[in-house]
């Protein structure tokens, strides 16, 4: 194992652990941020279909409609008062990064902010020589 993931001597075994968990959940708030942007960019691409559909439906000559869709949906906020990008934003300042920065202070107060020992031991358990080498069996 390489000294960066190496636990620094006297860090117990409950220490990694709970580091290891703290880093599984920020991975799942990754994870959420990911879907979060893929929603940002989904709201987007509608919105610009659907102005691309209200143009084809004025220019097919149903006027009504065309009018009654870009009043009531081009551009419409997702959520009271805002856009996506605003979600995104509001996500982003307020859980993200307070939940990265949390992260990241527990391990430079428990472990000289080395990443990943628990798994890193675990791969130090688990590996196995020859073919297929770090495979899991």
């Amino acid at each position: 194992m390489d000294d960066a993931h190496r636990r620094p001597t006297g860090t117990d075994d409950l220490t990694v652990e709970a580091l290891g968990k703290l880093s599984e959940a920020l991975e799942v708030v990754e994870e959420a941020r990911g879907y979060l942007y893929a929603f940002h960019r989904r709201c987007g691409t509608a919105d610009l279909t659907l102005g691309e559909a209200v143009r084809l439906l004025r220019e097919a000559g149903h006027t009504a409609m065309a009018d009654d869709l870009q009043a009531n949906l081009v551009g419409r906020n997702v959520l009271p008062d805002r856009w996506s990008y605003q979600v995104v934003e509001e996500y982003d300042d307020g859980y993200y990064a307070p939940f990265r920065a949390a992260e990241v202070a527990a391990r430079y107060e428990l472990v000289e902010g080395r990443r990943h020992i628990f798994e890193a031991e675990m791969k130090e358990e688990e590996r196995r020589d020859g073919p297929g080498d770090g495979l899991r069996r």
